[in-house]
């Protein structure tokens, strides 16, 4: 005979399959189990993408930013080609920022690369003329209208070159 005791609408007495009832706790628990490290699992990988993401956006804008540090190294290069008189404090002085800007980026991991006397490398090189110099072998960069640099190890900017051709 079972007595029906109830407290807050609820059965207190046990039920009368216990092993049955332990059974489906079990396996309830086992599925909550599951689904907690599958949550776990997914949120490992949500942050790991979210900071890869985050340390490529962070790399983009680091490059955009030396890029436009490079024009304006640019500038103070065709600046100082066109100074007559290297004598004059003015002129000095763009010297001296143009060599504390390079120091500058060298200290960030930003190098020029060499290029006068190379072959033409697409990779490294973009061709804006051709050159038709006798001695000189078809395919070698003859000079730089512009710097070529890399940023740890990799190409940041290509030169702009002028290349032997026939």
């Amino acid at each position: 005979m079972e007595i029906p005791i109830r407290g807050n609408g609820k059965n207190m007495l046990p039920p009368a399959d216990l092993a049955g009832e332990i059974e489906k706790l079990r396996d309830d628990l086992s599925a909550e189990r599951d689904r907690y490290l599958r949550m776990m699992a997914d949120f490992k990988n949500y942050r790991r993408h979210t900071e890869r993401d985050g340390s490529k956006i962070a790399e983009e804008s680091k490059r955009e930013m030396l890029l436009h540090l490079l024009s304006i190294v640019d500038d103070m290069e065709l600046a100082l080609q066109s100074a007559n008189d290297v004598e004059r404090p003015f002129v000095q002085g763009v010297q001296r920022i143009y060599q504390k800007a390079l120091a500058m980026l060298e200290s960030y991991g930003v190098r020029p690369f060499v290029s006068v006397g190379m072959p033409f490398d697409h990779d490294m090189h973009e061709a804006v003329a051709i050159a038709r110099q006798k001695g000189i072998e078809s395919g070698i960069v003859v000079d730089e209208l512009r710097h070529g640099y890399r940023w740890n190890n990799e190409l940041l900017r290509p030169a702009q070159v002028r290349v032997a051709g026939e």
